[in-house]
């Protein structure tokens, strides 16, 4: 209701109805950023991009930062430049062994770049050092993985995800878009509502974090 009522105040205020929409829409994207972070970050792709520029020169005066290399593989991972991350995650490999973390970064960046089966060898060798690995959700890739080819394998490794009893709704989230690709409506539904109550059940500051994803599978129970 107040969206309605603050439009004619802007109008009035502005003496131009375009003007007082821009100005709606901005104040609409600071809010949602703000409470929900359904809108993408206008601002992450420079911080991105300007820590990744920050983390290569650091990287020219120690080479052997491997802490460096791995937040750097990340950030290219969130950018979906796969290519570069497993480049720079092969170049720890060694020394990252024992971590699960490790593994599931670099079997994503397998599968991404043309090479499925390696991927799904390294993911299931992180999750074999820590199966709560990164909430569950190594799993939830696999499953994607073989939803279309092997819609079998795709709802055994759901089914493993599940008995994990993670406390991430964006794990959730995905569950329930992996069930509706396979035509499994019914467990998309359950995945929606089982997030829905993790939420209800979460502190505040993990509410902020999983906030969008909740809403998210509020929009899909509507459907």
């Amino acid at each position: 209701m107040g969206k309605f009522l603050l439009f004619p105040l802007l109008w009035w205020l502005f003496g131009n109805p375009f003007v007082a929409i821009i100005v709606l829409l901005i104040i609409a994207y600071f809010i949602d950023r703000r409470f929900i972070g359904l809108t993408p970050s206008l601002v992450r792709p420079f911080k991105r991009r300007s820590r990744i520029a920050k983390l290569r020169q650091q990287l020219l005066l120690n080479p052997g930062d491997v802490t460096a290399k791995q937040e750097l593989a990340r950030l290219y991972i969130e950018k979906k430049n796969y290519r570069e991350a497993r480049k720079w995650l092969e170049s720890i490999g060694d020394v990252m062994e024992h971590s699960a973390e490790f593994w599931d970064d670099l079997g994503t960046t397998y599968i991404h770049t043309g090479d499925a089966a390696r991927g799904e060898e390294a993911i299931l060798k992180g999750i074999s050092i820590n199966p709560r690995v990164k909430y569950g959700q190594p799993y939830l890739r696999l499953a994607h993985l073989h939803s279309n080819g092997d819609p079998g394998k795709a709802l055994d490794y759901l089914e493993t995800f599940r008995h994990i009893h993670s406390s991430s709704c964006e794990a959730y989230y995905r569950l329930g878009t992996i069930y509706e690709q396979l035509g499994r409506s019914r467990e998309a539904a359950e995945a929606y509502r089982e997030a829905v109550n993790i939420y209800r059940s979460l502190p505040k500051y993990k509410k902020r974090q999983e906030r969008k994803w909740v809403i998210r599978c509020l929009l899909k129970k509507r459907k």
